[in-house]
């Protein structure tokens, strides 16, 4: 009976007081904080303490990925993993630096406490995901003009608009103009000058024509006049 009673008391006394920390989630790329704490009150509770991989064992941590005596690290498996708390007042956390989605799992923060089965353990689960990446990016449209109405000596602006990204068979079809080439407009703007000289030639021949009309009326009448009064 002796026996069996030690033995279900060592079995009691070697579960540990292990609880479930805190879960924490992050993306790929992040800096991860994990925390745990302990209490100090005096000089004499500062103590040693690791971070480990998978949950925690009866002593130790398993896959060690820090050691400190309480003051300093002593042991880094990983620059990734760092202690950037206040370790004398008991600020344990773990710091995950630019996470991984390897680091996602569970992690043992055990301090170490003087005593039988005194220390203070606690098991932390980390969610690790993918950052979400947009496939949606604006196309930026850069196209120069120049007054029509200005000299040639005039400069030209610059107009930029930011336009959805669509691909060619989506793009809007420009309406068509009067004129669907430069050949053409330079065509119609030369017919123009054309018809104008011709229109001003023919007014031109009109006017002479009254005016040759008007002198042979004058001359006959004085005609006319000179044998009557003759």
């Amino acid at each position: 009976l002796y026996a069996l009673c030690s033995t279900t008391t060592f079995v009691f006394l070697s579960t540990g007081p292990t609880v479930l920390g805190s879960l924490v989630k992050g993306k790929v790329g992040q800096n991860i904080t994990v925390p745990c704490f302990y209490t100090v009150r005096r000089t004499q509770d500062i103590t040693s303490m690791c971070w480990g991989r998978d949950s925690c064992p009866v002593s130790k941590c398993y896959q060690t990925i820090i050691w400190t005596d309480g003051w300093k690290v002593t042991e880094q498996y990983n620059r990734r993993y760092m202690l950037k708390g206040n370790l004398q007042m008991g600020d344990v956390s773990l710091t995950i630096v630019n996470a991984e989605e390897g680091d996602s799992g569970i992690y043992c923060c055990r301090v170490e406490i003087s005593g039988w089965f005194n220390d203070q353990t606690s098991n932390h689960k980390v969610v690790i995901e993918k950052a979400r990446i947009s496939t949606a990016s604006p196309h930026i449209y850069t196209s120069e003009q120049t007054s029509a109405h200005g000299s040639a000596s005039e400069s030209s602006f610059t107009i930029t608009r930011t336009w959805p990204l669509v691909s060619a068979s989506e793009a809007p079809q420009t309406a068509s103009g009067p004129c669907s080439s430069t050949s053409d407009c330079l065509d119609v703007t030369s017919n123009l000058q054309n018809a104008s000289v011709l229109h001003g030639t023919q007014r031109y021949s009109e006017n002479g024509l009254y005016i040759g009309i008007g002198l042979s009326a004058v001359l006959l009448a004085i005609l006319i006049l000179a044998l009557f009064i003759t």
